[in-house]
């Protein structure tokens, strides 16, 4: 069951990451402010879907490396503490704070900083989420590993 249920629960979270890092972006780059506002006001809301959806693939991820062994594991396991901390002290907070200056209209300089901040810290965290899905994928035998090209004259 962890084994199934943990892809599951990775892809969703990953999903929901993108989804906000998206929605972000493409708010802040096209859209109106009324855009803007609507789009960082229901990020929070997605949390409602994300940290159960994180909680879960940590959990089953932890229940899993007992029985893997591995440089693949290993790496996944140094990956992942990272990764919780980029989300709970920077990624989280930055999503309250942001929803927060733009229901009030507060659209100044700290908001932006912000802003920054969490798509750089979005953008880590969905590089290394796809790196340990890969891994993932690599120790289950669903993915090889890249062959680099024979040198040729």
């Amino acid at each position: 069951m962890t084994r199934t249920i943990h892809p599951i629960a990775g892809g969703v979270a990953l999903l929901m990451i993108v989804t906000f890092w998206l929605s972000t972006a493409v708010a802040e780059v096209f859209a109106d402010i009324d855009t803007v506002v609507t789009v960082k006001t229901l990020i929070p809301w997605g949390f409602v879907i994300l940290i159960p959806a994180l909680a879960t693939v940590g959990g089953s991820g932890f229940k899993l490396g007992k029985k893997y062994r591995g440089p693949l594991v290993e790496t996944k396991k140094k990956r992942m503490p990272f990764i919780a901390a980029n989300g709970i002290l920077i990624l989280i907070p930055s999503a309250l704070f942001l929803s927060f200056k733009a229901q009030a209209g507060a659209f100044d300089q700290w908001f932006y900083i912000v802003q920054g901040l969490e798509l750089i810290a979005g953008a880590v965290n969905i590089s290394l989420l796809g790196l340990n899905m890969r891994d993932g994928l690599r120790l289950k035998g669903k993915l090889r590993k890249a062959v680099a090209p024979a040198n040729r004259p």
